[in-house]
């Protein structure tokens, strides 16, 4: 849920762009191309990213010209100059970088050196792009709780001294594409801004009016996905830097070479895009009462895969509202989201009542932050932020994704290729999917598994908690078959035919479990789990309602998890386990086939939805989806006990 504020206000906003612009052509006197094929990496990323120019606080000579806290303390002169206030006036300064001059002290007791400022409360965080939200919010908080009359956060980025060609001499000036990405993307450049209780009217091109801050939301996907963006760690994200005898040993192997995967990026626009969706569906923002909207991305390419989610979703912004100076400012990463604000604040008029989206993806390993942000008259009374309405919208699923791991975390069916009709029930469905895949993946056999300490007697635990549930499958399907009424009569035949199908898949399994080692001889021998006992009943119960249309919402989860999670962790359990490929053939079959049932789950549910005379079909169907969810994660979770690595 996002953090609310109530009496906090943005008063100024400032920046500071170090030495003359670079143009595309002129880069190469500051980062040069390593090789022949850095040169077309290069030609490459520019065409793409849409960046004209940039600025580097450092020279051709790759001299560092200005330091990271002289950066900060720039644009928080700037930003107190706009403000007419002084150092003064400010007992709290938060700081947000991936990195400040030295790897301690804090980033922000540097930058308070570096401004000879009198004693204040200083706090550093360390991340990427999110880090200057993360500066903001903790500004906001102690302003909101009354620590403070007023707060300054500020972002800094000095990303170049890590591109110049003499870094990669250790390496022969040679370096994989991941190295190479980011010396054609990242620049140099700090944001600030001043909060405080919004006694007097913003500087800039708004006359008149003050800016309340309403709320911060920020949300780490870390715990479900892998390093995207990094320094520090070798190529193959095994050993830090510190492991190795010496850093030049660290540097010769790369572990200081900043990167980046790219073929991850998908995903972070997914979960961005959903997460924003929870927002509206939660009241929290309303995409047709916003007025401006501020989004970060590094690179052009990427405008259209946020507006195309966005529009999918039913979620979109009008691109005319959009406001980005990527091109003549560059990718400052913490920093871009203050001085992308305080360039819009400095040329935009802001008239009362109109409200700034701002949305912030952050690529490390993965997180998204947003912020809005109202104006108000100056002369007006201050208005407290009203609490969220109840929800208006689904919330949003995802788009195709690109990597490796796409078939763990995307949902069983695109909410963006789905038939006529179907969008809207296929767009919530999606939201229980990523809430339940992510959940799941947290569980300890899970966790366990992708950490590489799972057994082969975790495998044979696996499976006999796994079979009883496996083998009522068929049984309530038919169930629920046998009680649709006459117009439901031809999706009870393609139930009934898919109850076929699966009717035998827990001998299969129950085979795989002996093959592996299991000794009990009896299915009926083996352990039952909690969840899935609680699984069975729920469905078993439901089957025998009249017409239990909400039964496919339960088939998406189970067919879903068959088609996504097992095939992500088929092949971790192959090279943990020395056991025959005949103990693997339930999850080798269920990896390749329920794409199949999934389509045929497509068919039973626009039969159903032709069917549906009361109009409840569709909220049946998810409600019975999030109950599975809910309890198929139970399963998970008794499986084994709570693993504390």
């Amino acid at each position: 849920m996002p953090i609310a504020f109530h009496r906090v206000y943005l008063e100024s906003a400032g920046y500071f762009m170090p030495g003359e612009p670079v143009s595309n052509e002129e880069m190469d006197h500051y980062i040069a191309p390593l090789n022949r094929l850095s040169g077309r990496i290069k030609q490459r990323i520019l065409a793409e990213n849409g960046i004209r120019q940039r600025y580097y606080a450092i020279g051709p000579d790759g001299a560092t010209r200005y330091s990271n806290a002289q950066l900060a303390s720039q644009a928080i002169r700037d930003c107190l100059g706009r403000a007419r206030a002084g150092l003064a006036d400010v007992s709290l300064l938060a700081s947000g970088s991936s990195g400040g001059d030295a790897l301690m002290p804090g980033f922000a007791n540097m930058i308070q050196a570096e401004l000879a400022a009198p004693p204040m409360e200083a706090l550093s965080v360390h991340g990427i792009c999110a880090a200057g939200v993360s500066a903001i919010q903790a500004a906001a908080q102690g302003v909101e709780m009354g620590g403070h009359a007023r707060a300054l956060a500020v972002a800094s980025e000095l990303p170049s001294r890590l591109f110049k060609r003499s870094r990669f001499a250790a390496r022969g000036y040679d370096a994989d594409f991941d190295a190479h990405f980011l010396r054609w993307m990242l620049s140099d450049g700090a944001g600030a801004v001043l909060l405080g209780k919004g006694e007097g009217a913003l500087p800039g091109a708004s006359q008149g009016v003050r800016l309340r801050l309403k709320w911060v939301h920020q949300r780490s996907f870390s715990g479900d996905y892998p390093v995207c963006m990094q320094l520090g760690l070798s190529a193959d994200r095994s050993k830090g830097h510190l492991d190795y005898p010496s850093w030049s040993d660290a540097e010769a192997d790369g572990a200081l070479s900043l990167r980046q995967d790219i073929r991850l990026l998908p995903h972070l626009f997914d979960i961005g895009i959903h997460e924003y969706a929870k927002l509206v569906r939660d009241g929290w923002v309303d995409p047709d009462q916003v007025d401006h909207f501020l989004c970060h991305y590094s690179s052009e390419k990427f405008i259209p895969v946020v507006a195309d989610l966005m529009e999918k979703a039913g979620l979109a912004i009008a691109r005319e509202r959009w406001f980005s100076n990527l091109a003549w400012r560059g990718n400052t990463g913490a920093a871009s989201i203050l001085i992308m604000l305080a360039e819009f604040l400095e040329t935009r008029e802001v008239r009362p009542g109109e409200q700034i989206f701002c949305y912030i993806p952050e690529s490390g390993r993965f997180m998204t932050a947003y912020m809005l942000l109202e104006a108000e008259a100056a002369d007006g009374p201050a208005r407290a932020s009203a609490a969220p309405q109840a929800p208006a919208r689904a919330p949003a699923g995802v788009s195709d994704a690109h990597s490796a791991d796409a078939q763990a975390i995307a949902p069983p069916h695109d909410p963006a290729a789905a038939p006529q009709g179907l969008g809207q029930l296929l767009t919530e469905l999606a939201s229980i999917w990523h809430d339940y895949r992510s959940r799941v993946w947290r569980t300890p056999l899970v966790r366990r598994l992708r950490n590489r300490r799972f057994t082969t007697d975790d495998y044979l635990n696996w499976m006999a908690q796994w079979i009883p549930q496996v083998r009522e499958g068929s049984k309530w399907m038919r169930e629920g078959a046998a009680s649709l009424s006459e117009p439901y009569r031809p999706l009870a035949a393609l139930i009934d035919t898919h109850a076929g199908e699966e009717q035998n898949d827990f001998e299969i399994l129950f085979r795989d479990y002996r093959n592996a080692g299991g000794t009990a001889e009896d299915i009926d021998a083996l352990r039952r789990n909690p969840g899935g006992e609680a699984l069975n009943a729920y469905l078993h119960g439901l089957a025998a309602t009249r017409d239990p249309i909400g039964l496919l919402g339960a088939i998406y989860i189970i067919e879903g998890t068959g088609q996504r999670i097992v095939p992500a962790l088929l092949p971790l359990l192959k090279a943990s386990l020395r056991l025959p490929p005949d103990a693997f053939r339930f999850l080798e079959y269920h990896g390749h086939n329920d794409e199949h049932h999934l389509a045929r789950w497509l068919s039973a549910v626009e039969l159903a939805l032709d069917c549906d005379e009361d109009g409840r079909a569709e909220r049946r169907i998810v409600d019975t989806a999030r109950r599975t969810a809910a309890l198929y994660l139970m399963q998970f979770h008794h499986v084994m006990e709570e693993d504390p690595a």
